[in-house]
């Protein structure tokens, strides 16, 4: 289904809609060789409105986003700005028209500056010399629009990945755009820093910028957008006033099912045997005194603001960070001094940066698979036809979408990304699983697997825990939920105590005390 119906009504929030719209794509289809990946797409952005382009990993999205701005032509079908056709012979075309894309992987020269990256391609000058003074000031003039606190003279290698996507989001305003189109831009910000950048979108949508928003987030969506646009496989299947489609209607739309029990209910009881106990772990600078137990079979949740340890606490415990204290597993005092030795103590962890540290995305899927556990395929020589074979079962059994089995990594989308990441750390057969924000960037379909994926661990005994952001996510997986701040444990929810606001105050500090036990 196709229902376009109110494409052209008045827009709740935004400016009244027109016939063609700022920037409008008609009839558009894209192929790559003989694989079609869009068909007759339509869709009208208006001045003065953000709308939401939803769907599932793989529906066409970012193709869309790519065709908008100036990265990819049609195959056939029109482009419209201000109702001409518009043929932008690549990106740089589409920002002189004043289309700019932020991207959802960071578009950003490492080496440079901050204010060199703002200002990339379109320097001022003072005469032949570059106006540094002059750059900077507006840099930082931006940066305080968004509430970033970042140095304009900071390498950009040194920044983390909520600042560099501030810095992102700084460069497309300082270029002054008709048309923004956001790919995923709060998948790595806070809920303080999103909060910022909405402000910032309301303004822009007053000042009659046509904005493009995307995010598996739909509370985000509904929150901040007028429209709503479905694609599934390729396809508009809904565009409707956001006002008039619930987050489960947008949900149901773009897989084309009913969701519901998005978190599966608990099949097996929490085992008794301690998989692992923590005593005083210490990880310097990041994280101090950590006492907890977890049980085989049990779902752990690890919840806290960006800042408060949990990350690196992980990575401390598996090797990656210098860390001190108590470690034991299965009852035995062990230490781990890498992820290899974690490994061979039966603990794995999932890295949250499943491009950068997670996968090798210009490797093969059976390289990324196998490669954790190679020791296993090599009998001394490595035995291609049982890596094959491993393959063959972790497509089945975690649904990894790919164009081939020869594709490289890096051409999945997000969501077959972390399901081939999971099954590379699962290869091990591990008794203990860490799990570093498991659907960040995913679709809810995706979602809903890895949920099952989870569960059917802890149903097999194996002890997770669970590392998110989100909260529903934390209280819906978890057994319990130990909180952190400032490096310790602020306290442990479970049962009915296991509420937003209870791990928000704790997380702040409004309520209890920070404790190693």
């Amino acid at each position: 289904m196709n229902d376009d119906s109110g494409q052209r009504a008045a827009s709740p929030r935004g400016g009244g809609q027109g016939v063609t719209g700022r920037l409008a794509l008609s009839g558009v289809d894209r192929s790559f060789g003989p694989v079609e990946v869009l068909h007759d797409v339509s869709l009208v952005l208006q001045a003065g409105e953000v709308h939401a382009l939803i769907g599932e990993n793989g529906a066409g999205k970012s193709t869309t986003m790519k065709i908008l701005s100036g990265y990819l032509r049609p195959s056939s079908g029109r482009v419209l700005l201000e109702g001409q056709e518009a043929r932008f012979e690549g990106s740089d075309a589409a920002e002189a028209q004043g289309v700019v894309l932020i991207h959802q992987e960071f578009n950003l020269a490492e080496d440079l500056t901050v204010e060199e990256n703002v200002f990339l391609g379109r320097e001022l000058r003072r005469g032949p010399l570059l106006d540094k003074r002059a750059m900077r000031t507006r840099t930082r003039a931006l940066l305080e629009r968004l509430e970033c606190r970042v140095d304009p003279g900071a390498r950009v290698r040194d920044l983390a990945g909520p600042d560099k996507q501030m810095v992102e989001i700084a460069k497309a305003l300082g270029r002054e755009a008709r048309v923004l189109i956001m790919d995923e831009p709060t998948a790595v910000l806070t809920g303080r820093e999103a909060e910022v950048l909405f402000a910032q979108v309301d303004r822009l949508r007053a000042e009659g910028v046509a904005i493009l928003f995307t995010s598996h987030k739909l509370d985000e969506v509904k929150r901040i957008s007028d429209r709503v646009t479905v694609m599934r496989d390729g396809r508009v299947v809904a565009s409707r006033p956001t006002e008039e489609m619930s987050e489960d209607a947008m949900a149901e739309a773009m897989v084309g099912r009913a969701l519901s029990d998005l978190f599966p209910a608990r099949s097996a009881p929490v085992g008794e045997g301690v998989a692992l106990r923590l005593r005083d772990l210490t990880v310097p600078g990041h994280a101090r005194g950590l006492s907890f137990d977890l049980h085989e079979g049990e779902v752990l949740g690890l919840a806290g603001l960006i800042g408060s340890g949990r990350t690196e606490a992980m990575e401390g415990l598996v090797g990656l960070r210098p860390h001190e204290g108590t470690i034991e597993i299965g009852g035995h005092a062990v230490r781990i001094a890498s992820p290899r030795a974690a490994q061979a103590h039966g603990l794995v962890y999932l890295t949250e940066d499943r491009k950068g540290r997670g996968l090798v995305l210009n490797m093969g899927l059976r390289e990324n698979l196998t490669l954790q556990a190679l020791e296993d395929f090599a009998h001394p020589f490595l035995d291609r036809r049982a890596e094959a074979e491993a393959l063959t079962r972790a497509i089945r059994d975690f649904d990894i979408r790919a164009p081939s089995r020869d594709a490289k990594a890096g051409t999945l989308s997000g969501g077959n990304q972390q399901k081939l990441l999971l099954a590379k750390v699962l290869l091990a057969k591990p008794r203990i699983v860490i799990i570093d924000e498991p659907t960040r960037g995913i679709d809810i379909g995706t979602k809903q697997q890895i949920y099952r994926l989870i569960h059917d661990l802890a149903a097999e005994g194996v002890a997770v825990i669970v590392i998110s952001s989100e909260l529903p996510e934390v209280i819906g997986l978890a057994d319990r939920v130990l909180v952190m701040r400032q490096g310790r444990i602020a306290g442990e929810v479970a049962g009915e105590a296991k509420t937003e606001d209870t791990i928000v105050r704790l997380a702040m500090g409004l309520d209890g005390k920070e404790t190693a036990a």
